[in-house]
This record gives C-alpha cells, structure tokens and sequence, in this order.
C-alpha cells in the first residue's frame, strides 16, 4: 500500500492529459445503425455522440460496422474481415430484424447472437457494462408492412427480443427497449423516413437519447481514475505488478 501514494501522483500528474483522451464508440448492426434512407448524421450513432458533446464529453465520430440487409452471420463476418482498434470505449449491438424478415430459425438467432455479443463484450476491453444492446424495432408498424400480417410480425419480433433480451442480462449488459415506441409509427407518419420502411431522425432521436443516458450512467457511476485505469491498463504493462498490490 505504500506504493498507492506514488501512483496516484504518477496519475494526477497526467490527468489533464488523460481526460482530454476522446472517447471511442462502436455501433455495430444492420440498416436501423448505418440510418437507412437518413443522412448519415441522423443515425441513431452519430446523434448518440453529439448529445454526449453537449454534456461535455470529449468522443470521436463513431465507428460503424453495418450495412442494410445483414444477419447475425453476416454482421460476423464483417467483423471478422475487418481490423478494429485495441479497444473502445462503448459499443452498441442492435441486430435481428433480418434474421427474423427472412424466417430465419429462433434457435440459429440466439447462438448467433450470443457469438456477437461475446466480440462486442471483447471489444471494449471485456467491460459488459460498456456494451449496450438495443432492442430490434417492430417493422410491422411502418406502411411498409402494409397488407402484411402485421400481428404474426410484432410477435415475431418479441421473440427475437425476448432472446437478446435475456442473453444481454446473462452477460451483465445494459438493455435499451425501443421496440414499443418504434409501434408508434403507426400513428404517427413523421416516425417513418421517405422509404416507408425506416426510423426517420425523429424516432432515431428517440434512440439515441436513450443511448446517451445509458453511456452518461456508466460515466458517472465511477470516478474518474475508476473509469480511466481499467479500460487502460494493458497500455502500462511494467505497473501490472503495482495495480495487483493496489487491488490486495
């Protein structure tokens, strides 16, 4: 314990320069991240990040992995094609709803997802608490679905949800329910972009705040030398032996 006193001051000494450090966000999903039919500023990502700037918080553009149309395996393999950063500081998962329009099996989806779930956790440096997974939005209330069976599709998507739902809480992972208020497109056009088919930035708004809440909690949940040291740890490998002394 001795050794606490000259950590902290080796800590204090940097910390102007360690709050400075901007933040890192990585958004990974299919069309509902990348903000189809939406200028890309009106995704639910990257109006997550502004909201946070206005609070103050110093984070980089986010980093999106996602494309219109993917699946469980397909958002995998993207992810494993792709080369990523030692680690981030938040990640957000929402993946599902194309498994479910294909008819794809619930089983395959709940495997699939766990998978992606367990990189997202990696990602940030296997802090659960800094992942977030948000819930898959009911497409059946859009005019899209119009002529459809839009009963057999809400349920469909509940079960989808209940199984990232209960997966998330398995890993100690936030949970963001946006499904029942992206229902209110049914009554409200202005929810709906152009396509007749995606969120607008209105109900994407919706989505980020929620998001921003969630990342803003974490934040202040822990001090400042809490949140900082062990997400970075691994860049001060010589201290390893002092941060265990500092844990006894």
């Amino acid at each position: 314990m001795k050794l606490l006193p000259i950590i902290l001051h080796f800590f204090m000494m940097n910390q102007s320069n360690q709050q400075d450090i901007p933040k890192t966000y990585l958004a990974l999903g299919d069309s509902y991240t990348i903000g189809e039919s939406m200028p890309i500023y009106e995704s639910y990502p990257y109006q997550t990040v502004q909201l946070l700037r206005e609070k103050g918080v110093q984070i980089t553009a986010p980093e999106i992995i996602a494309k219109t149309g993917w699946t469980t395996d397909e958002l995998a393999t993207a992810i494993n094609r792709s080369r990523f950063i030692e680690k981030y500081d938040y990640v957000s998962l929402l993946i599902g709803v194309n498994n479910q329009y294909r008819g794809r099996q619930l089983e395959e989806y709940a495997i699939q997802f766990e998978e992606l779930l367990r990189k997202a956790i990696s990602f940030s440096g296997n802090e659960a608490s800094h992942v977030f997974v948000i819930s898959i939005p009911d497409w059946g209330a859009t005019p899209f679905a119009e002529g459809r069976d839009t009963g057999k599709i809400a349920k469909e998507i509940d079960q989808f949800n209940d199984i990232n739902k209960k997966i998330s809480e398995k890993y100690g992972v936030p949970y963001i329910e946006i499904t029942e208020g992206s229902r209110d497109a049914k009554k409200n056009p202005a929810l709906v972009a152009r396509d007749k088919l995606h969120p607008s930035g209105i109900e994407y708004s919706k989505w980020a705040k929620l998001l921003a809440e969630k990342i803003l909690e974490v934040m202040i949940r822990t001090p400042w030398v809490n949140h900082w040291l062990p997400t970075r740890m691994h860049k001060f490998p010589k201290f390893a032996h002092v941060f265990a002394q500092m844990e006894a």
